[in-house]
């Protein structure tokens, strides 16, 4: 899942890998924009392949990278918001994104297009900033 930080607060991942991935460049730059110590978004133009299979090593990884960075996801993710313009498999994703909420820390939401997934991010950025100078 390659990630772009450069227009931070929005970072934008992507699901397409290449065989020899490093998962660990992603990690850290999750890593990286919790340091900055403010609230993002992740944004997607395409979901994880239903079919696509961790390793168990994979798997493991990732539990203890979660567990460790379970108060940033927390509280610094607003939410990943997947961009999918065919409506049927926006409804084929809602059940998928309960559980990803329970593993994550943070919602999945759902939009047909580019400019939807920047109004829900600038919504929930926006209410975060209300929120903090209240």
């Amino acid at each position: 899942m390659p990630l772009d930080t450069k227009n931070f607060p929005y970072v934008w991942m992507s699901y397409e890998e290449a065989p020899d991935h490093d998962h660990d460049e992603d990690f850290k730059a999750l890593e990286a924009s919790f340091e900055r110590g403010e609230p993002f978004v992740i944004l997607t133009d395409n979901a994880p392949a239903e079919d696509h299979e961790h390793s168990h090593e994979e798997k493991k990884r990732t539990a203890l990278w979660l567990k460790k960075h379970k108060t940033e996801l927390r509280t610094l993710v607003r939410a990943m918001i997947v961009v999918e313009p065919n409506s049927a498999k926006r409804m084929a994703f809602k059940p998928f994104g309960l559980a990803f909420g329970k593993l994550w820390g943070f919602p999945m939401k759902l939009a047909s297009s580019r400019e939807e997934a920047m109004e829900i991010a600038d919504k929930l950025l926006s209410e975060h900033a209300g929120a903090s100078t209240a």
